[in-house]
C-alpha cells in the first residue's frame, strides 16, 4: 500500500474562507455520494448525499467556501471515488483532504485514519492508540463522528471492540457494505 497523503492539519493551513469551491456527485452502490473540494483540488468534505450544502457545513467555517459551483467531475477526487468502486480500494488515500478541528487530537486521529487498511478495520480503542492517545477511546469517536470527509478519511474502518459496527453518519447499512466491498476474499 502506498503512503496515504496526509490531512493538513490546523498550523498547515491559511484560515480564509476560500472564495469559491467545487463540487460534483458519483452515483455509487450507496447511492450519490458527492465531493466538495477548494480550487487547489484538496477534498473539504465528501458523503452520500447529492446536498453539497450539507457537506459545506461540515467544513470548518475558516476553511468553508463562500460558493460553490456544480462540476460534473472533480479531476482526480472523483476519479478515486470511480475508482474505490472499481476494487481500487485504496485510491481515496492518495488524494489530498483538508480538515480543520481546532484542536491537535483531532487532526492526529483523522491521519491515523488514513493508515487504517481497507479490509483491517480497527477499534475504537486500537485507533485511539494510533492517534497516539490511548486512554482517548471517547475522542476516537468523536474525531469519526466529526470527520467531514468520509471515504478519502475512512471513518466507517472503526468498530466497537465487540466487533458491531457502532455508529456511521451515512448510516449502518452503508457502513456495513463498505466493510464487505473491502473484505479480503475468503473472509
Amino acid at each position: 500500500m502506498s503512503a496515504p497523503s496526509p490531512t493538513v492539519s490546523d498550523a498547515d493551513v491559511s484560515t480564509t474562507n476560500t472564495g469559491t469551491g467545487g463540487y460534483a456527485t458519483v452515483d455509487t452502490p450507496n447511492g450519490p455520494f458527492t465531493v466538495v473540494a477548494d480550487d487547489s483540488e484538496r477534498v473539504l468534505a465528501s458523503g452520500w448525499t447529492d446536498d453539497p450544502a450539507y457537506l459545506s457545513a461540515l467544513i470548518h467555517r475558516s476553511l468553508r467556501p463562500e460558493s460553490l459551483q456544480r462540476s460534473e467531475t472533480l479531476g482526480k477526487l472523483t476519479d478515486a471515488v470511480s475508482a474505490y468502486y472499481a476494487g481500487e480500494v485504496e485510491a481515496p488515500s492518495r488524494v489530498e483532504v483538508v480538515q480543520l478541528s481546532g484542536g491537535t487530537f483531532l487532526n492526529k486521529a483523522w491521519d491515523a485514519l488514513r493508515l487504517v487498511e481497507p479490509g483491517r478495520p480497527v477499534t475504537y480503542t486500537e485507533f485511539a492508540e494510533r492517534a497516539g492517545e490511548p486512554a482517548a477511546v471517547r475522542a476516537a469517536a468523536t474525531a469519526c463522528a466529526r470527520n467531514a470527509a468520509a471515504l478519502f478519511v475512512p471513518c466507517h474502518r472503526v468498530k466497537r471492540s465487540d466487533g458491531s459496527l457502532g455508529g456511521f453518519r451515512y448510516g449502518l447499512e452503508t457502513k456495513k457494505w463498505l466493510l464487505d466491498f473491502e473484505a479480503p476474499a475468503g473472509d
